[in-house]
């Protein structure tokens, strides 16, 4: 597979997926704005990631039966319109809307995905995806510090004018750099949307990745989501422009995930896998008993996204091998769960902090990663019991 598709694809994934991220640091900027406490500026995070499982689960599916090189370049055109309707929502109400709007178009990433993996030669595959999921998470991370620095020096609007722009210049490389596509199935709309359960009921493997994402990115979410209200007590007293340059600090944890790819190649993905929970369940307890230093904050966000980008690669490693002529279906139904998960934590995450402050943030994540620990110890003793 040639090396700069590869990377486009990777800067494509990165670009798009931080549309849906660059409100986190943020949220204290707007609710100041609109003069809303930070607690309720929690269901803008909320509605995004809503939205973006909306999107997973009613236009994804489209690339298996349709060309897969249309879908994204008219997905990043109404992605566009959505981002300027951020910029210009001149209420709470209306910003709502746009942010879920933002979520829905928000799906260029897992277009690409089973793209580069159907690409990809087979003995490859977990190297591209390791590549092109570095590209998307290091561009979730960045979308922090962006949108953190532009918000504090140009107001928060400008964030989403900037996205805008990015949208209108990728619209134009990808149309002219992505190879052509053929379908892969000659299924109706309906049918499509009709074989995502038959799908999850048939594949014990998707099932349990389906757990491990929600609840791996739910606790992720938590914590990203709430970040900036900790930064702004005691003893940081921080801006969002602190709360986004954290975003540099997972970058680390981003960049192992070209080697998470290949070792998937390897050694069994579900093996990585359970190694990432317990990483990321290490990261929520020094959060919890160090988050009040720096230097524990730091440690614990370079944890987390190790963990989580581990987990990420080698789940979608293990559900790309199942069935070839349904890929983008299945992504559906993967990442679908993963952003329920998503929304799911950035609501509770947002209800500990109101309740118990950052403990109850680290509560909350705990008591995720705790039910996916519960549910791989299940599936593991199945295994064991079937040998």
């Amino acid at each position: 597979m040639d090396r700069r598709l590869v990377w486009i694809m990777a800067l494509a994934c990165g670009l798009t997926a931080a549309n849906l991220y660059y409100s986190q640091p943020i949220l204290v900027d707007m609710g100041k704005s609109f003069a809303v406490s930070v607690d309720q500026m929690g269901i803008i995070a909320t509605l995004g990631q809503l939205g973006y499982a909306a999107g997973l689960l009613f236009i994804v599916p489209l690339g298996d039966s349709y060309n897969r090189r249309s879908l994204i370049v008219g997905s990043l055109i109404a992605v566009t319109l959505a981002l300027i309707a951020m910029a210009l929502a001149p209420n709470v109400t209306l910003l709502a809307v746009a942010s879920l709007l933002v979520g829905i178009t928000t799906v260029v990433p897992q277009i690409i995905i089973p793209f580069a993996a159907s690409l990809a030669p087979a003995h490859e595959r977990g190297r591209v995806l390791g590549i092109v999921m570095s590209g998307l998470l290091i561009g979730i991370l960045l979308a922090r510090t962006v949108s953190g620095f532009i918000s504090a020096q140009l107001g928060w609007q400008a964030v989403y004018w900037l996205a805008a722009a990015l949208m209108v210049l990728l619209t134009v490389i990808l149309r002219f750099m992505l190879p052509a596509d053929h379908p892969q199935t000659s299924m109706s709309y309906p049918q499509l949307l009709r074989s995502l359960w038959g799908l999850l009921r048939q594949e014990p493997v998707l099932r349990e990745t389906c757990v491990m994402g929600a609840m791996v990115f739910g606790a992720f979410s938590a914590f990203w989501v709430t970040l900036a209200f900790f930064l702004e007590t005691p003893p940081y007293h921080y801006g969002s422009a602190v709360a986004g340059a954290f975003g540099l600090v997972g970058v680390v944890g981003a960049l192992a995930a070209s080697f998470v790819g290949k070792l998937a190649d390897r050694i069994e993905a579900r093996r990585i896998i359970g190694m990432a929970v317990l990483i990321v369940l290490l990261a929520f307890g020094i959060f919890e008993l160090f988050g009040h230093a720096l230097w524990g904050l730091i440690v614990g966000v370079i944890l987390l996204d190790l963990g989580a980008q581990s987990n990420q690669v080698s789940n979608q490693a293990r559900i790309y091998s199942l069935n070839p002529l349904a890929r983008n279906r299945i992504n559906t139904v993967y990442m679908v769960a993963f952003f329920v998960g998503g929304s799911l934590g950035s609501v509770l995450g947002s209800y500990g902090w109101s309740i118990a402050g950052w403990t109850g943030v680290c509560l909350v994540g705990g008591a995720m990663l705790l039910t996916a620990l519960i549910v791989y110890g299940l599936n593991s003793w199945r295994r064991a019991r079937a040998v």
